[in-house]
C-alpha cells in the first residue's frame, strides 16, 4: 500500500509541476486592429517634408506612446487630437528611407504599439510613394 501511495504522490506532484510549467509558457500574442490615416497619403521622396503623421481611432489615454512604431521606425512624438484619439508623429526622412519601398506604387505602412493594459494593436494603410522634384524647387 505504501508503494501505491508513494507512486500516487509522485505522479500527482509531477502533474502539478508540469501544469505550472505549461501555464508559464507565453501564449501567442494577437493584436487587435485599429484604423489609421497616414498623412501625407502620397509620400514624395524628393519633398522637404519633416513629419509623417498617423491619425488613429484609439483613445490617447489607452496608448503607451513610446511603444508605437511605423514599419519598425520609432515614434518621434505623439499627441491627442480634438476627439481624444492618439496621433503619432514620425521623422519623414526615416520613413522615406525604409527598406523595400517601391517608387511609383502603393506601399503598406503598419502602425504597431501597446495599450496601457499591455494589449498589442495594429493598423495598416497603403500609401503611394513617388520620386518627383517639386515644381519651382531650386536646390
Amino acid at each position: 500500500m505504501a508503494k501505491k501511495m508513494k507512486f500516487f504522490c509522485l505522479s500527482l506532484c509531477s502533474f502539478v509541476a508540469l501544469s505550472l510549467l505549461l501555464l508559464q509558457i507565453a501564449a501567442p500574442c494577437y493584436a487587435f486592429e485599429i484604423k489609421i490615416d497616414v498623412s501625407p497619403n502620397v509620400l514624395n521622396i524628393q519633398s522637404k517634408s519633416t513629419i509623417v503623421t498617423v491619425h488613429t481611432d484609439i483613445a490617447y489615454s489607452l496608448v503607451v506612446g513610446g511603444s508605437v512604431f511605423l514599419n519598425d521606425v520609432a515614434i518621434a512624438w505623439w499627441k491627442s487630437d480634438d476627439r481624444g484619439n492618439f496621433v503619432a508623429k514620425f521623422d519623414s526622412d526615416e520613413i522615406k528611407t525604409l527598406d523595400g519601398l517601391i517608387i511609383g506604387d502603393y506601399n503598406t505602412l503598419t502602425l504597431t504599439g501597446y495599450t496601457t493594459d499591455k494589449e498589442a494593436f495594429i493598423g495598416t494603410q497603403n500609401i503611394m510613394v513617388i520620386d518627383n522634384v517639386p515644381a519651382g524647387r531650386r536646390d
